[in-house]
This record gives C-alpha cells, sequence and structure tokens, in this order.
C-alpha cells in the first residue's frame, strides 16, 4: 500500500526543481549585473571594457576623419563654420559615449530595472507560481498495487523528464540574457565608436538599440511569471477513476501550464523586437 512512495517522490523531485528554477529566475531578474555572484563577473567585464576604450578611441578618430572627408565635397566646406561645428559636436558626444559608455549602459539598466520592480511588485512574490501535487493524486498513488504501479511509473517518469527539461531551458534562457549584458557592457567602447561618423552611426545605435531590447527581455520574463501565476493560481483539474489516468490527467495539465511559461521566457527576445522594434 505504502510501496509506492518511489512514485511520488519521483514526482516531488521534478516539481521541486522545477520550483526552484523558478525562483532562481526571479532571483537573476531582481539583481543587478554589478552583484551577480558577489561582482566577481562585474569587475572582469569592467576590466575589459577599460582595456577596450583605447581602441574605441582609435576607431573614434579613424571614423571620425572618415566621415569628414566622405561629408565634405572639396576643402571649401571646412570653411562653413556649421560644418566643423557639427563634426565638433558629433566628436565630443562619440568621445563621451565611448569614454562614459558603461555609466550610460548602467543608467538604462537601473531604468528597465524600475520597470521590472513595478512589474514584479503586483505580483508580490513567486510563490504563487510554484507547483505541488494534488493531495487526492499523492493518495490514489500510494494506493495502487504493485502491477498496477508499472505503468503508473512510466507516465510519472516520462512526466518528471519532461518538467525537468522544461526547467533547465527556462534558466538557461534567463543565465543567456544575463550573459549577454555582460558581453555587451564589456564590449560597448568598440561599438559606440561608430557615433563618430555619419557614415558608421547606424552601428552604434544599433547596438544601443538591442542593449535595450536585452534589458527589455528582462521585463517580458517577469510579465511572463506574472501570467503564468495567474494562469497557475487555480489547481489543475484531475479527472479520471483510475491512478494512472487521474496522474495523467495532472502531468499534462502542469506540463502545459509550464510550456506556456518556458514559451513566453524563451521568446522575450522575439517579443521585444515585435513589441519595440528594438
Amino acid at each position: 500500500m505504502g510501496g509506492n512512495n518511489w512514485i511520488v517522490d519521483n514526482i516531488l523531485n521534478a516539481l521541486e526543481t522545477w520550483n526552484a528554477k523558478l525562483a532562481e529566475i526571479w532571483s537573476l531578474i531582481s539583481t543587478g549585473p554589478q552583484d551577480f555572484r558577489g561582482g566577481g563577473i562585474w569587475s572582469v567585464i569592467v576590466g575589459i571594457n577599460g582595456a577596450l576604450q583605447g581602441i574605441g578611441l582609435a576607431l573614434l578618430v579613424i571614423f571620425f576623419a572618415a566621415g569628414i572627408f566622405k561629408s565634405a565635397t572639396g576643402f571649401q566646406d571646412f570653411r562653413r563654420p556649421e560644418m566643423v561645428l557639427r563634426h565638433f559636436i558629433r566628436f565630443v558626444a562619440a568621445k563621451v559615449a565611448v569614454t562614459y559608455g558603461m555609466d550610460i549602459m548602467i543608467a538604462l539598466y537601473s531604468i528597465v530595472a524600475g520597470i521590472i520592480g513595478r512589474v514584479a511588485t503586483s505580483m508580490g512574490s513567486i510563490s504563487g507560481a510554484m507547483a505541488t501535487l494534488p493531495s487526492e493524486v499523492d493518495t490514489a498513488i500510494r494506493g495502487v498495487g504493485f502491477l498496477a504501479s508499472i505503468p503508473l511509473w512510466l507516465v510519472t517518469l516520462l512526466g518528471s523528464i519532461i518538467v525537468t527539461v522544461l526547467s533547465f531551458i527556462m534558466i538557461l534562457t534567463v543565465y543567456s540574457r544575463f550573459f549577454k549584458l555582460y558581453m555587451y557592457t564589456a564590449l560597448s567602447p568598440v561599438p559606440l565608436s561608430a557615433f563618430a561618423s555619419d557614415v558608421t552611426s547606424s552601428t552604434g545605435r544599433a547596438f544601443v538599440k538591442t542593449y535595450l531590447g536585452v534589458c527589455m527581455e528582462g521585463v517580458v520574463i517577469v510579465l511572463a511569471c506574472v501570467i503564468f501565476s495567474a494562469f497557475s493560481s487555480a489547481p489543475p483539474v484531475v479527472s479520471g477513476s483510475d491512478a494512472v489516468t487521474m496522474v495523467w490527467s495532472y502531468l499534462g495539465e502542469t506540463v502545459f501550464s509550464m510550456l506556456v511559461l518556458v514559451g513566453l521566457v524563451k521568446g522575450a527576445d522575439r517579443i521585444v523586437k515585435e513589441m519595440m522594434d528594438l
């Protein structure tokens, strides 16, 4: 009678993995790049950014010179004060972008973090999105005999594998966003130097837009968690007279709701791009 605890434990372990990854996502989204893992990674990123500033400034001069000669049709153009002023302002702006690019990017991230905080406040905590095993399913599994537990084991094994795989797909997507933030910050002096010229400024604009898009992915991920929490607020409908049917019904509805969340998290970059053209 009580020999089917291992089947229950199998389901509970998978749900525990899901809940742990969900809590980790919530923690990651509310953590700034400077504080992640004690700030050790951020220190490396700051060092790389500083090392690339020299290259960025050199490229800035090259792009600036190329822009001047591209826009000037003759030496007489250099005598026009409006042209000189325009290029001077562009050069200064690009110089500020390269030198203080990290501060600018942190400011942009802080603005988006404020939006994330506002959205997260509406949810309160992630506990509402946690998956649980209904008591009636637990009782039905424990009451199954040995022979009947064999197909039940196969069903729970398949469901547990799917839940575990979905958990890791979801957390890997969030970690990927986090590492993209680091990469953009580390390499920022090079693309930001492109603002020095009309010819190459599109590269700088594309970089800033893409970086904002990566930041806004966090908003979509939190919003997806809020939607999932509301979607999962009611316990899964468990139907069927025998344990196998009940477990299959429970796992089917649970996996479906998890797929909704994983799909939204996985497609956060596409949603941001379609919504805001970032």
